[in-house]
C-alpha cells in the first residue's frame, strides 16, 4: 500500500471512531438530561451499581466526550491540521483508553443501540478498533 492510502486509512479510522463515540455522547447526553430513546439499551455499571440511570450515563457521558473528541483531534493532527508534529499518536492512544475503560465500566453497553445485537457488536468494533491502535501504536510503534 502506498503512504498515502496508509495515511488515508488512518485517518479514517480515526474520524469515525470519534464520530461513532459522538453520537454515544448525544444518547447519553439524552438520558443524563432525562430524556432519551426507551427502546435503547439501559446502561448499566458495576463500578455505581445504585447510581440511578441518569446519574450512570452524565458519569459514561464524560468517557463517551473524551474518547470523542480524542480521536477526532488525533485525526485532525494526523493529517496536520491541528497541531504539529507527532502528537496525534498519544493523543489516540489516551483516547483508545480513555474508550475501552469506559466498555469496560459501562457493562459493555453501546449508548444508543437499539437493541443488544447491535449493541454487543458496537462494543466489540470499538474494543478491536481500541487494540488495534495499542498495537499499532505500542507495538509496533508506528
Amino acid at each position: 500500500m502506498s503512504p498515502q492510502t496508509i495515511k488515508i486509512i488512518i485517518t479514517a479510522v480515526l474520524l469515525l471512531h470519534g464520530v461513532a463515540h459522538g453520537r454515544a455522547f448525544f444518547c447519553l447526553a439524552a438520558t443524563a438530561g432525562g430524556g432519551g430513546d426507551k427502546k435503547w439499551i439501559p446502561l448499566r455499571s458495576w463500578l455505581f451499581p445504585k447510581a440511578s440511570k441518569k446519574t450512570v450515563a452524565a458519569i459514561a457521558a464524560v468517557f463517551w466526550l473524551l474518547g470523542a473528541l480524542g480521536f477526532i483531534a488525533a485525526a485532525l493532527g494526523f493529517w496536520g491540521l491541528l497541531f504539529p508534529g507527532e502528537y496525534w499518536r498519544q493523543l489516540a492512544l489516551i483516547s483508545a483508553v480513555i474508550s475501552t475503560l469506559g466498555t469496560l465500566i459501562f457493562s459493555g453497553i453501546w449508548p444508543g443501540a437499539p437493541d443488544q445485537r447491535l449493541s454487543t457488536l458496537d462494543t466489540v468494533i470499538s474494543l478491536v478498533v481500541n487494540v488495534a491502535w495499542f498495537f499499532l501504536l505500542l507495538v509496533m510503534q508506528y
